[in-house]
């Protein structure tokens, strides 16, 4: 009932602009919503979000991770920004792999197997509330040795109207993972707040 009165405080404008991205219209400025607002708003986007990573062809980005994504575990009880990502709101999948292993938020001694998948999907709102879709971001854990340099992990990044993206994977996506959650087996987990208890 209290999520239902949330969702009547979100205005469900799907506006579609030029480049395919949806808004949905917060109740306030982004840094100042609660959980439940940031999930409300989510659930507004979800579908959109979806259906959005899916279109055009993938060429390098394995559809399949990209179509099943959101059948998986979900690691973040609620959408949060924690300041990575460009201070989006983030939404964490784990395929079942990876899931037992990552849901312990474990900060070392991490043993991540390999064919972990993880999706975060993102979305950002502005000073006024105004909701804009974010790319899908998507790691995949692989066989040790088969990518030192990024402690065998892969990155790829779908934007929001399906289009992959092409990014160097060491300075934008590993370096940061390395640096920042090198001891948790490069694993950036959700807020602690928003985490699957």
């Amino acid at each position: 009932m209290r999520i239902a009165t949330i969702l009547a405080g979100v205005a469900l404008a799907a506006a579609t602009s030029g480049t395919a991205h949806a808004a949905c219209t917060a109740p306030k400025a982004g840094d100042e919503l609660t959980g439940a607002e940031a999930q409300a708003v989510y659930d507004c986007l979800k579908d959109s979000l979806h259906a959005g990573y899916q279109k055009g062809k993938k060429r390098w980005v394995d559809a399949a991770f990209v179509r099943d994504y959101n059948t998986w575990t979900r690691a973040s009880a609620f959408p949060a920004a924690p300041g990575f990502h460009g201070g989006r709101f983030l939404v964490t999948y784990v395929n079942d792999i990876g899931a037992e292993e990552y849901l312990k938020y474990k900060d070392e001694d991490v043993h991540i197997p390999a064919g972990t998948k993880i999706a975060k999907e993102s979305f950002s709102i502005n000073g006024k509330g105004k909701v804009t879709k974010g790319p899908l971001f998507l790691m995949e854990k692989v066989e040790k040795g088969k990518s030192p340099k990024t402690d065998d992990w892969y990155y790829t990044m779908v934007s929001a109207n399906g289009a992959p993206q092409a990014v160097n994977v060491y300075t934008a996506c590993s370096e940061c993972h390395q640096e920042n959650y090198g001891q948790q087996g490069g694993l950036g987990y959700p807020a602690e707040d928003a985490r699957i208890q």
